[in-house]
């Protein structure tokens, strides 16, 4: 008698219990993918990885080779306890998060990072570690978000991001609950002098009392979120939405929340992010919400807007994250997806979240060459003004803050559905203060902690 399930391959695993590294396999059975694992101790485990088996086969068509790194730390105990970035690692940093306070105005039920009576860190250690990023990316370093804690509690933010910008970094972001951008109209109206390559990744979890309730332990919290909204739109700061999904709270809104954010002016994109069981998360839900299960809810609430090859694996991280990039025509938003084809243009698109067409469009002239680049300029073209090349830098960037939109979605890993290779691959990365980068998820699970009590001395 045949099993009723198929192997696909092995990895490493932790136990849900122990935390300890361990063997696991990854699986395909009833159209889904599926991590079992077995610990000596604590016995076998199993968890469900993606809902859509497809979708998760279809994920290395769109893989590509990672940047090299320089290593921080050396192999001695096996990922992902030898964080900051060791040799294993197989991706740069796409995107880095400097935590500058553990002070929040929330105490988040499902707070990843447990904010709420830490300390502030000073503007001389905030400094040196983007500094550091600066210098491990060889001075290119991509995307910045300032966060903690509620980085609009710290006393010296505009300072803060003041420095940021001074930085060079291509794109920044501050990552906040809202309260103070809707509570404080001149802290809004200093953040405009910041307007260009700058964001605000705006927490925004839908349009339900008892989400707010559930998620931030606060059921009064929408007016806020809106008020904040309309306080970035008076000074025309682009905003991206955060919203946290939880299977059975409001996963129904999936598509009520692209509907609103893409009729909503100086909204530039969404990020949805599946609840990570670390932080103030004990329990985990039975029905763990997946990475292909946001996407399936998103086609089937949007009713055709958007269609299943409309979102694709981020290609620097295909396990982990995936994306869609809009641009706006005379009958609102069409997803690139539709005029370019990614898998053909792989070697054209950067190890990165950030999809930048003047990286590839030159001022005044386009000198790319091969058959590959020249197909891509010709779809691209497509889509943009005919003077592009002829507007001067704030003009392009008003038309792509008018004319684009994105959406992502990322499942970040836990206890339960960590495998090492999205580990290794994992491209959002801490910046410590001892100057380390640290995986996203690998800080959550195991690190945090540790420097927590660093920033509490």
């Amino acid at each position: 008698m045949e099993k009723d399930y198929t192997f696909l391959e092995s990895t490493i695993s932790l136990c849900n219990k122990c935390q300890k590294r361990i063997e696991g396999k990854i699986i395909l059975k009833n159209n889904s993918i599926w991590l079992t694992k077995i610990c000596r101790e604590h016995g076998t485990q199993i968890e469900l990885l993606e809902e859509d088996a497809k979708y998760h086969l279809s994920k290395q068509l769109y893989d590509k080779p990672g940047n090299k790194i320089t290593p921080e730390a050396k192999l001695k105990n096996g990922c992902p306890f030898d964080c900051g970035l060791c040799s294993e690692h197989e991706q740069h940093t796409c995107n880095a998060i400097i935590d500058i306070t553990g002070k929040c105005d929330l105490l988040c039920p499902t707070c990843y990072a447990s904010s709420g009576k830490g300390k502030h860190f000073s503007l001389e250690t905030i400094n040196k570690m983007m500094d550091y990023f600066q210098k491990a990316e060889g001075g290119n370093a991509e995307i910045l978000q300032l966060s903690g804690g509620e980085p609009t509690t710290h006393p010296d933010i505009i300072k803060i991001i003041r420095l940021a910008k001074e930085k060079n970094f291509r794109y920044l972001m501050l990552n906040t609950n809202g309260l103070r951008i809707a509570n404080d109209e001149e802290f809004v109206r200093q953040l405009s002098e910041f307007r260009g390559r700058f964001e605000i990744y705006l927490q925004f979890d839908g349009f339900k009392e008892e989400t707010y309730s559930y998620l931030r332990g606060n059921k009064e919290l929408l007016k806020t979120k809106l008020k904040a909204i309309e306080n970035l739109k008076k000074y025309k700061i682009p905003i991206t939405l955060v919203c946290t999904l939880e299977n059975g709270i409001n996963d129904d809104e999936i598509g009520k929340i692209f509907e609103f954010a893409v009729n909503t002016s100086g909204i530039r994109g969404i990020n949805f992010q599946p609840i990570t069981y670390f932080g103030r998360v004990n329990e985990k839900n039975d029905h763990r919400l997946t990475l292909s299960g946001v996407i399936s809810r998103l086609i089937e609430q949007t009713k055709g807007v958007i269609i299943k090859d409309d979102i694709v694996p981020l290609p620097c991280d295909v396990n982990r994250v995936a994306v869609s990039y809009f641009y706006r025509d005379k009958n609102g938003f069409v997803p690139l997806t539709r005029y370019l084809k990614v898998k053909s243009y792989l070697p054209l698109i950067d190890n990165t979240f950030a999809f930048d067409a003047e990286k590839i469009i030159k001022e005044n002239n386009i000198s790319i060459k091969g058959c590959c680049s020249l197909s891509f300029l010709g779809d691209l073209k497509r889509i943009i003004p005919k003077d592009y090349t002829k507007m001067n830098s704030e003009e392009k960037r008003g038309w792509w803050d008018n004319h684009s939109f994105r959406i992502s979605i990322v499942s970040f890993i836990d206890k339960y559905n960590f495998d090492i290779k999205s580990m290794k691959k994992e491209c959002v990365h801490f910046i410590t203060p001892d100057l380390k980068r640290i995986p996203f998820s690998a800080y959550n699970l195991f690190y945090r902690e540790r420097y927590l009590n660093l920033i509490n001395k």
